[in-house]
């Protein structure tokens, strides 16, 4: 009977439609629409090796995945405030969000962060700015966790003298720094100094934390961030876990033992609307980290387990019907559980449009309370194990996952394949990819390139007075200059630097220098004057979009029209894409760049980090018809219109400005009044952007 039910449904399956049954994921793994076998008979359990189902025997039946909400915004008072009214309402574990001029090691006072004050995280200039973030909250009873790569050095420093100053000793302390310096080249470009000597700042924190501050996880091997660049689960696992190998060889080069280090480094992944491939990409995960940490002989098993902690996607927000991100959200969150994550951040729905507000904030953790206590999703571990497509797709992802890492050894290791740009440009490719099926309708995003709406709800949006913010920073930054011993403060300095020279821990000399009330631009600048400050090369992508539009036949006239631009003005048009500010999320920018090489536009992707007179002064020297501005940080309103006035102010107010990204509806007006010809907002087609930046030229 059996076998005559299973020929009826292949029998089904072959006249059915459902059908194209040559369907592949993004990684271009071929999917069956029936699974009956799985790719091993061998039966695995939770908390045995290969840690395939999880790391503990108990998972979430012990208790709940830790939630861990990122954030920070504005001052550290109103950031402070807002991590009480979390800890009331459920959350159990503080996660902070630093602005772009703290990531990329500048004081508020500094000429080149007017826009980034207090913007997409919190302004932190001094120990001072630490003790009040965290005013009120033990620092023994609460696990911390810091996003931070570039200024890593000051914030651990600022951050460990704080807890002195609360009477808590350094091995109370726990939580977990990010520290991930590589993934910053690869991806988010929040770094500072080059590579080399990045590495070494990473490993000296991670010597320090194993001898002193042993509870205190010393870094997060984020692949998050490639998540949101654009790259596949098999990449976003691959680089993901080449990273880690790279950590754990320069930890051991230092003269560390495995087990001295290996049982706190702890990983950090997106999760997107591919539910099954991101369930599968944390079993594949733990799986070969297991198999990568087995080649240094550690006796100790949790130097063999993969801890995670995961964030549902940003990428996956719409700004078309925000509200329909909260089931984004809940699905992505699932997939995480079902995974088998640690710890867990749940995106708000209105991210795509502008910070998050409390109400939204409250929407996103209590998403995790739900699952956790109203599904009973936790009360067994790991209940897709042993589903025929699961297991299936787990192996095809180890399979997929470990030729890229292949490569990465054959390149001598991330690091030097990051030097020679292969894993950034694998990634650059795939998002460019992933934007040109949107367009062409082959993947769906509801709302955006199917079943639109002619209305979008009124979402309300968290406005950051920057000014308000930066003076007050500048006010505090005054008084502690006024109040600090100067001569200590340059002693400190000066010693940080000669350990910057030699072999000394930088940690260690920092944290002398924070108790001295040294800033963190101070400390930047002492490592900076050692090290240097790394400028990333400006390469753009070009053929992915032309490949693929070949045949379309709206593309071809656009070319058309761009080849009567140039006959009829005498050359082609150009224009200057640029971020401005402190952001280094270039993913929006690179695919825009695509999209008007492959049309035919001259294009001049400006280096990242320009403050608006330097990009209108390019705009000027290269003589582009158009500026287009990328802006994902929520510093439109002061750095765009700023960049308006600078063409002004030299004569080239014929240069026409466009933008795009994450700029909130009710911006729109200003922008335009203030000069912006064209608006792009998020979900936008290729086709369309570049057809309507060539009309307003």
């Amino acid at each position: 009977m059996e076998n005559q039910w299973k020929s009826l449904a292949e029998k089904e399956l072959k006249n059915t439609s459902v059908g194209s049954l040559d369907w592949q994921t993004t990684d271009g793994i071929s999917l069956s629409p029936l699974y009956t076998t799985t790719p091993s008979s061998e039966t695995s359990f939770p908390g045995i090796p290969p840690y395939t189902r999880g790391v503990r025997a108990t998972m979430y039946t012990n208790r709940p995945w830790t939630i861990r909400q990122y954030a920070g915004f504005s001052s550290a008072e109103a950031t402070n405030a807002f991590y009480h009214e979390c800890l009331r309402d459920g959350q159990t574990a503080l996660s902070v969000a630093f602005d772009l001029a703290t990531h990329r090691g500048y004081d508020s006072d500094h000429r080149r962060v007017a826009g980034d004050v207090g913007k997409a995280g919190v302004a932190i200039d001094t120990v001072e700015d630490i003790k009040r973030l965290f005013d009120g909250i033990p620092l023994d009873k609460m696990s911390v966790s810091m996003t931070m790569n570039g200024a890593v050095i000051p914030i651990m420093a600022f951050y460990i003298v704080a807890a002195e100053e609360q009477g808590v000793s350094q091995d109370k302390l726990s939580g977990t720094l990010q520290n991930d310096i590589l993934k910053e080249f690869l991806v988010r470009n929040t770094f500072i100094y080059p590579p080399n000597f990045s590495m070494r700042i990473v490993g000296d924190i991670i010597a320090y934390c194993a001898k002193t501050i042993p509870r205190f996880n010393p870094i997060s091997i984020s692949g998050y961030h490639m998540h949101e660049a654009g790259a596949t689960p098999a990449q976003e696992l691959a680089y993901t876990l080449a990273d880690g190998l790279e950590y754990v060889r320069a930890a051991l080069k230092m003269g560390l033992e495995i087990d001295e280090f290996a049982p706190r480094l702890s990983f950090f992944f997106g999760i997107g609307m591919d539910f099954f491939s991101e369930v599968a990409k944390l079993r594949a995960a733990r799986t070969l980290w297991y198999e990568l940490m087995g080649q240094f002989n550690p006796t100790n098993p949790q130097s063999l387990m993969l801890r995670t902690h995961c964030q549902t996607s940003g990428v996956s927000l719409t700004y078309q019907d925000p509200l329909n991100n909260v089931i984004r959200t809940t699905i992505e969150a699932m997939a995480a559980v079902f995974g088998g994550t640690q710890s867990l951040h749940t995106n708000s729905y209105d991210e795509a449009l502008g910070l998050p507000t409390q109400q939204s904030s409250r929407v996103a953790r209590h998403t995790q309370l739900i699952i956790a206590e109203e599904t009973n999703i936790s009360k067994v571990v790991d209940p897709l194990g042993g589903s025929y497509y699961v297991e299936s797709l787990t192996q095809a992802l180890i399979d997929k996952a470990r030729a890229y890492m292949a490569e990465i050894e054959e390149l001598g290791g991330m690091t030097k394949a990051i030097q020679l740009g292969i894993p950034k440009r694998r990634i650059e490719e795939a998002a460019a990819e992933r934007q040109i099926r949107l367009d062409n309708q082959e993947d769906i995003i509801v709302g955006v390139n199917k079943y639109q709406s002619d209305s979008q709800p009124t979402v309300e949006i968290l406005e950051i007075d920057t000014d308000a913010v930066r003076g007050q920073q500048l006010e505090n930054l005054a008084t502690i200059k006024k109040q600090r011993d100067q001569t200590v403060v340059d002693k400190c300095l000066m010693e940080l630097q000669e350990a910057a020279k030699g072999k000394a821990n930088l940690l260690e000399a920092a944290i002398k220098a924070a108790r001295a009330r040294a800033t963190l631009g101070e400390i930047s600048l002492a490592l900076e004057d050692v090290f240097g400050r790394y400028q990333a090369p400006v390469k753009t992508l070009t053929g992915v979009w032309q490949r693929a539009m070949t045949d379309d036949p709206n593309f071809k006239e656009l070319k058309d029209q761009i080849k009567q631009f140039a006959t009829e003005n005498g050359r082609q048009p150009r224009i200057l894409l640029t971020k401005l500010g402190q952001d280094g999320h270039d993913r929006g920018i690179k695919i825009i760049a695509t999209a008007f090489a492959d049309a035919g536009f001259d294009v001049d992707l400006a280096p990242l980090f320009l403050t608006p007179g330097e990009a209108a002064k390019q705009a000027i020297e290269n003589d582009v018809h158009v500026v287009g501005i990328s802006s994902l940080a929520a510093g439109h309103k002061t750095l765009i219109p700023s960049l308006i006035e600078e063409l002004k102010k030299a004569g080239a107010d014929d240069i026409k400005v466009i933008c795009g990204g994450i700029l909130p509806p009710q911006d729109h007006q200003y922008l335009l009044d203030a000069g912006v010809t064209a608006l792009f907002t998020p979900g936008s087609s290729l086709l369309d952007v570049v057809r309507k930046t060539l009309a307003v030229i």
